[in-house]
């Protein structure tokens, strides 16, 4: 008995260690993955869904497009090495699309990366990478004093300030981008002063939509005709006012900042009706659902059923890590 269970023992370990190296040795995906990194609507940090970031992948190839809180965490996850992150697009920006890029940019360069961080994105990217720079420049000046590296982050990070049409091709992607409607509504000195941009990825298989941040809007509809997927913001306003109510941050706005917000989140965000409209009208196969408005249990069936009396397509809402 001693010598069979001796046996048993030695061919379960052959078996695991056998499984182990069939798993090591599986060949990698191909074609055009999409991984949702951070799914939540911003501004404030939630604690089980990171902010606006998405991972495309093509042939192995990375593209990282926004870089809300969180980004580098969900990458590492998913596991992504830092250090092959150095094409990263910028929808907007506003802090849940932008405040983890420093910290992703920073990793990346502290992994050893040598080749350029290229940020794309509307106007100013290049001030907001120029000023991520000058954040992380105490920390990278002490890590070069410690050894092991000697680059200055300035030869590695670079932010590109890109018009509409296209605005990036390589052997696995042509990307190309449509300014949307969210700062439409901005008057005054700050009406036309600030760009948000929804982009279109075209890869050898698939065709994937990045709403960002937007209102309803003709041109994005068009932007969007036939896509495989389309990525979409999703905004309820009455969500968003209780919870703010709830904290008491509601009650200590001035009444025009109340009708700020109310103007801000209706005009320049995507309801359920405005996203199923668009998704009919642009004729996408598969309307994603992240940049959610958040809710306490996480769930957004009636959100997806709004959408469905409008598209009769496949609807998903996305989570953290989710993979299309």
């Amino acid at each position: 008995m001693r010598n069979i269970s001796a046996l048993l023992s030695i061919l379960a370990v052959v078996g695991m260690v056998t499984r182990e190296g069939m798993a090591q040795t599986s060949p990698p995906k191909t074609g055009t993955r999409l991984i949702t990194l951070g799914t939540q609507a911003g501004p404030t940090p939630r604690a089980h869904r990171a902010q606006s970031s998405n991972l495309l992948i093509v042939d192995g190839t990375f593209y990282v497009i926004d870089a809300g809180d969180g980004v580098a965490r969900r990458l590492a996850k998913a596991g992504v090495n830092l250090r092959d992150i150095g094409t990263i697009f910028i929808t907007h920006h506003h802090d849940d699309h932008t405040a983890g890029l420093g910290t992703l940019m920073s990793a990346s360069w502290g992994q050893n990366r040598t080749a350029p961080i290229n940020v794309y994105g509307p106007l100013r990217t290049k001030d907001l990478v120029d000023a991520a720079i000058k954040y992380f420049s105490i920390s990278a000046e002490i890590r070069i004093a410690d050894g092991g590296r000697s680059l200055p982050l300035a030869n590695v990070f670079f932010g590109q300030d890109v018009a509409t049409g296209m605005i990036y091709q390589d052997a696995n992607v042509k990307v190309t981008a449509v300014e949307n409607s969210h700062f439409r509504f901005h008057s005054g000195p700050s009406a036309g002063k600030h760009k948000s941009y929804s982009y279109r990825f075209d890869t050898p298989d698939r065709s994937i939509v990045f709403t960002g941040d937007s209102g309803e809007s003709d041109t994005l509809t068009e932007f969007a005709k036939g896509a495989d997927l389309f990525v979409t913001e999703t905004v309820s306003f009455k969500d968003r006012m209780q919870r703010m109510i709830a904290s008491g941050q509601w009650q200590v706005l001035t009444p025009s900042e109340q009708v700020g917000i109310q103007r801000q989140a209706t005009q320049g965000h995507m309801t359920p009706e405005i996203i199923g409209k668009t998704a009919a009208r642009a004729g996408v196969k598969t309307v994603v659902l992240s940049h959610l408005t958040y809710r306490d249990d996480g769930n957004y069936t009636d959100i997806v059923e709004e959408v469905r009396q409008y598209f009769s397509g496949r609807v998903v809402v996305a989570n953290d890590l989710a993979e299309f």
